[in-house]
C-alpha cells in the first residue's frame, strides 16, 4: 500500500484489512485468491491477524479481489454515502477512508486526505492535551517543590540556630575541660614530687633491709654449722646402734638358714595364686566347676573382677535392663568373698547412681566411660594388677575370658558365680 496516491495511515490500513478479512469468509472458494485460501477457514479476527500482509498485497495487486471486497460492503449506509461523494461529517474518518480505498469513487483520494488531516488534528489535539496535562502536572510539582524548599529553609534556619546553641555549649565545655586539665597537670606535678620522695624513702629502707639480710645470713651460716656438728654426733651414735642391729639380723638369718636345712625345703618361684591350675577356655564355660571358684576365693588377697551385666543377663535375663542394674544379689554376694570386687558392663551408658546406693563395703562398682567398652575396662583392671597376685575374671564372654587367661588371670563362667551365690 506504500505506492498509493494517498498513503493510508495505520488506522486506515487496519480498517481495510478488517473489511477484507470479513469479506474473505463469505466469498466462494473460486473467487478467493490462491494465496488467501488457507486463511478462509479462520475466523475474521484471526484472518485479520494472520493474513494481514497477504490481504494487503492482494487488495493492492488484484483489482478484481478488491472489487469483490467492495461489493461485500456496498450495502453499508456509510459505503453508499462514500460512493456518492457525500461523507457525513459525523462519520468515522478512518472507516470512511477505508471504504473510499475499496470503492474507489471519484475523489476517493480526497476522502483519504481529509481523513488523514482529521487524524493529524486528533493527534495534535491529543498531543496538546497531553502537553497541557504534563504542564499542569509539572506546575503542581514545581509548586510542591517550592513549598518543600520553603519548609526546608525554615527547618535549616531552626537547625542552624540549634547548632549555634550547641557550639556555644561546646565552647563552655571546652573551657571547663581546659581548666580541669590544668588542675590535673598541677596534681600530677605534686604526685611526681611525692613519688620522688617516696622512692628516696624506699631506697633508704632497702639499704636497711639488705643490711639486715646480711646479718641474718651470717646467723644462718652459724646455725647450719651447728646443725652439721649435731648431725655428725648423731651419725656417730647411730653407728653403734646399727652395729648391734646388724649382729641381731645376722643371727636371725643364720637361724633361718639352719631351719631351711632342717626342713629340707627346695627353692621355688611359685606364689599361692599359682597353686590353682590355669583355666582353659572350655573350663571357663563349664558352670559345674564351682570347686575352682571356691578355691580361688579362699586364697589370700584374691581380687575378683565381675562382668556385671554379663552375670545379670545370665541369671536374670527375663528382667528389663534397668531392673538388672538394680539387682543387689551379685554385689552383696561378693561382700563375703574377696576383699574387693569390681563389676561393669555399662557399654555406651552413663554412670547409674542407683548402683552406687546399694553397694556393700569392700565391693566397688565401675562403669565404662562413653566411647569405652566394658571389655576394655576389664582389660585395664587386669593389667593394673601386679604380677603374681591371685586374680579371677567372671564372664561368659569368650573374648573377655581369653584375654583374662592371656594376662595371667583365672577366667570363671558367669553361671559358676551365680551357682556359688545361690549356695551361699
Amino acid at each position: 500500500m506504500t505506492g498509493d496516491p494517498a498513503p493510508l495511515t495505520d488506522e486506515m490500513r487496519n480498517r481495510v484489512i478488517q473489511l477484507a478479512a470479513a469479506a474473505l469468509g463469505v466469498l466462494p472458494d473460486d473467487e478467493v485468491p490462491r494465496a488467501l485460501r488457507p486463511f478462509a477457514r479462520f475466523t475474521a479476527s484471526r484472518r485479520a491477524r494472520a493474513a494481514a500482509g497477504v490481504l494487503a498485497a492482494a487488495l493492492e495487486e488484484d483489482p478484481e479481489f478488491r472489487r469483490r471486497v467492495a461489493d461485500s460492503v456496498k450495502d453499508d449506509p456509510l459505503a453508499a454515502a462514500v460512493a456518492a461523494g457525500t461523507v457525513p461529517p459525523a462519520a468515522d474518518p478512518a472507516l470512511a477512508a477505508a471504504l473510499a480505498y475499496l470503492l474507489r469513487p471519484d475523489g476517493w483520494t480526497a476522502v483519504i486526505e481529509r481523513a488523514r488531516v482529521a487524524a493529524d488534528d486528533r493527534a495534535r489535539r491529543a498531543a496538546d492535551d497531553a502537553a497541557g496535562q504534563r504542564l499542569r502536572l509539572l506546575s503542581g510539582q514545581l509548586a510542591d517543590l517550592r513549598e518543600q524548599m520553603r519548609e526546608q529553609a525554615r527547618r535549616s534556619r531552626a537547625e542552624l540556630s540549634q547548632a549555634a546553641a550547641e557550639v556555644d555549649s561546646l565552647h563552655r565545655e571546652l573551657r571547663e575541660q581546659v581548666r580541669k586539665t590544668q588542675q590535673a597537670a598541677a596534681e600530677s606535678r605534686r604526685a611526681a614530687a611525692a613519688l620522688a620522695a617516696e622512692r628516696q624513702r624506699a631506697a633508704a629502707s632497702q639499704s636497711r633491709l639488705e643490711a639486715d639480710l646480711r646479718r641474718i645470713r651470717t646467723q644462718l651460716a652459724a646455725a647450719e654449722a651447728a646443725a652439721d656438728a649435731a648431725r655428725r654426733g648423731a651419725r656417730e651414735g647411730r653407728a653403734g646402734d646399727e652395729a648391734r642391729l646388724w649382729l641381731l639380723l645376722d643371727t636371725v638369718v643364720n637361724a633361718a638358714q639352719g631351719l631351711r636345712r632342717e626342713l629340707a625345703l627346695t627353692p621355688s618361684d611359685e606364689r599361692p595364686a599359682d597353686s590353682v591350675a590355669a583355666a582353659t577356655g572350655a573350663a571357663a564355660d563349664e558352670p559345674g566347676r564351682q570347686p575352682r571358684l571356691a578355691a580361688l576365693l579362699t586364697m589370700p588377697r584374691v581380687h575378683l573382677i565381675v562382668d556385671g551385666y554379663n552375670v545379670t543377663k545370665s541369671g536374670y535375663g527375663d528382667l528389663p535392663l534397668e531392673a538388672q542394674r538394680h539387682r543387689r544379689r551379685v554385689a552383696h554376694g561378693c561382700r563375703g568373698g574377696p576383699d574387693r570386687c569390681r563389676g561393669d558392663r555399662g557399654i555406651r551408658r552413663r554412670r547409674a547412681p542407683a548402683c552406687r546406693t546399694c553397694v556393700p563395703r569392700g565391693v566397688r562398682v565401675l562403669f565404662s566411660k562413653i566411647g569405652e567398652t566394658a571389655d576394655d575396662l576389664i582389660g585395664r583392671l587386669v593389667g593394673a594388677e601386679p604380677p603374681g597376685r591371685a586374680l579371677a575374671v567372671v564372664s561368659s564372654d569368650r573374648e573377655v575370658a581369653d584375654a583374662a587367661g592371656r594376662a595371667g588371670a583365672y577366667p570363671v563362667a558367669s553361671a559358676v558365680l551365680l551357682a556359688h551365690l545361690e549356695q551361699n
